[in-house]
């Protein structure tokens, strides 16, 4: 269905198909191969590459769409599609809209007898690696900087460390032997303890920790100290605002209410978009900003690229380092973070048990409860059948006895 509509918009389409590690990803693949060309679509085939690395090769390649087979951060056994537009950018609504129809409508697949061709993309990997070079400052090396990378067993286990390495720095690979199953199994952003204690470990200057498909990163200090996504967005505004004051910040309702308050201190606006990076884009576009990101590791430097990317992400951060000569602990020495608390609730029926009155009255005592030392956040997974709760305060006793009302109340209902 996809094929046939990149055919009614295009002439000649080429489609660019990648994956990460899991095993179902050859499964996927070959489907998706057969799809694109029963359909007239020409396929590209690249092997495992970051999310990032097919929004960058799908626009430099000129091609029609590009197609990414993971499930990012969640376990192997969990798979997806994610696609591209020929501007490297996640689909227009309008375009997923008429796939979604063509699917529903359950028509049979027609064949012309004009199928499309299917080829390997050689040194696809090598395109990407080049491309993310090209965001650090030429003027720079990573010489004499120790540097743990964890590839999460993912998608990047081929690409990071060369990157890194080809900068100058001396490379400790971590989490890069995928076996098709051990793709974000105590590694990457879900559990980050295990490479920043590693990195302490082999006294690394820094530890950079992806998710299954790159797309996400946490950093660990020197301490071992670890920085989500809404620390890494703090430095790296504060560190461009020297040069670049009119430019904001875009986070998310998730973005730690400390972020908000520290990028307006520095003079600098915030804007809060719906979850996701599409949304943040989107709002950098509007808004004509080039910051934006998420506390779950996404982070969006539009003047870099188009889509989040945990390596380009990572350079940037690195920049600072080497331009202030400084360690990470001492530049994120002025960031507190508001105690902030999770609970994901397993629910059957999303819609309705977020309309309860008992839920909408623990929602509302909870608000007024935190006034504007606080705040909570109540949504519906777009990926799973649970109801995502986060609460902040300034007081963790505050936050936590919130957290609890609303859960109680989740459950119950």
């Amino acid at each position: 269905v996809a094929g046939q509509v990149l055919c009614a918009s295009h002439e000649s389409p080429q489609v660019l198909i990648s994956k990460d590690t899991r095993l179902s990803g050859y499964m996927v693949e070959s489907a998706l191969e057969a799809g694109f060309s029963a359909a007239g679509v020409d396929v590209l085939l690249s092997g495992p590459l970051p999310t990032s690395a097919v929004s960058y090769l799908t626009q430099t390649l000129r091609l029609a769409a590009g197609v990414v087979i993971s499930a990012s951060h969640n376990p192997h056994n969990d798979n997806g599609v994610k696609f591209f537009g020929a501007d490297g950018r996640k689909l227009p609504a309008d375009i997923e809209n008429k796939i979604e129809e063509g699917m529903k409508a359950n028509r049979p697949i027609t064949f012309d007898g004009n199928p499309g061709k299917a080829r390997r993309l050689d040194a696809a990997a090598d395109r990407y690696i080049e491309f993310c070079k090209r965001g650090f400052p030429s003027q720079m090396s990573l010489h004499g900087m120790r540097i743990l990378v964890d590839c999460a067993n993912g998608a990047a286990y081929h690409v990071a460390p060369p990157v890194l390495h080809e900068l100058g720095a001396e490379v400790l690979p971590f989490a890069n032997q995928p076996d098709g199953m051990n793709i974000n199994v105590d590694c990457g952003v879900m559990a980050p303890q295990a490479a920043a204690d590693k990195a302490r470990e082999e006294n690394a200057n820094v530890a950079i920790i992806l998710d299954g498909d790159a797309d996400r990163v946490f950093l660990a200090d020197e301490l071992g100290k670890i920085y989500d996504g809404d620390a890494l967005l703090y430095l790296i505004a504060k560190w461009r605002y020297r040069t670049d004051s009119s430019t904001g910040v875009v986070g998310t309702s998730m973005s730690n209410l400390s972020l908000e308050r520290s990028v307006k201190m520095m003079g600098m606006d915030f804007y809060r978009a719906d979850v996701g990076d599409r949304h943040v884009l989107q709002a950098l576009t509007e808004l004509k900003w080039r910051i934006g990101g998420e506390p779950s590791g996404h982070i969006v430097l539009s003047d870099l690229h188009c889509t989040g990317d945990g390596i380009i992400a990572a350079l940037s951060v690195l920049s600072i380092m080497c331009e202030s000569q400084q360690p990470l602990s001492v530049l994120m020495a002025g960031y507190f973070p508001c105690p902030q608390y999770h609970k994901s609730v397993e629910v059957a029926d999303r819609k309705g048990v977020l309309e309860s009155s008992s839920v909408k009255y623990a929602m509302d005592d909870t608000k007024r409860r935190l006034g504007r030392n606080g705040r909570i956040v109540v949504r519906a997974s777009g990926t799973e059948q649970v109801i995502r709760v986060m609460v902040e305060a300034d007081a963790a006793n505050l936050a936590w006895d919130a957290l609890g009302e609303i859960v109680s109340a989740l459950e119950a209902a």
